[in-house]
């Protein structure tokens, strides 16, 4: 979704309409890496309702997605096993990945867990 230049509501719409065959999709040309956080305990039995902190703000090049995240008290927590997803563009997956982990060292919830090789098998090549 970083790379989707277009508006994916008129993409969508076309779509439904059956007529995507008149719209043509514009991409961002930049290498896109997400880093998916992860709840404890999970893929098992996640825990849930514990607080995230340091979030950063969304940018033209980076965004945290939230997939399992709740808002209790004005405060967001966790709410399933995979809870976000740290997405950044770049010129070059180095890049890209250093970026995504960088955002991650300020956000925490307790248990939280993420693989830490995310692009590690596209650069050996």
């Amino acid at each position: 979704m970083m790379r989707l230049k277009s508006d994916l509501l008129d993409l969508l719409d076309h779509a439904v309409a059956g007529r995507l065959n008149l719209v043509e999709a514009s991409w961002d040309r930049r290498i896109a890496l997400g880093v998916v956080l992860a709840a404890a305990h999970y893929p098992d039995t996640p825990r849930t309702g514990d607080l995230i902190s340091g979030l950063p703000p969304a940018s033209d090049d980076s965004h945290v997605f939230h997939a399992g995240t709740a808002e209790k008290d004005g405060q967001i927590v966790t709410a399933g096993g995979r809870v976000l997803c740290v997405t950044t563009l770049s010129d070059n997956l180095k890049q890209a990945q250093k970026r995504a982990y960088d955002l991650i060292v300020g956000i925490h919830f307790d248990g939280m867990q993420y693989r830490r090789d995310i692009g590690h098998r596209a650069l050996s090549r």
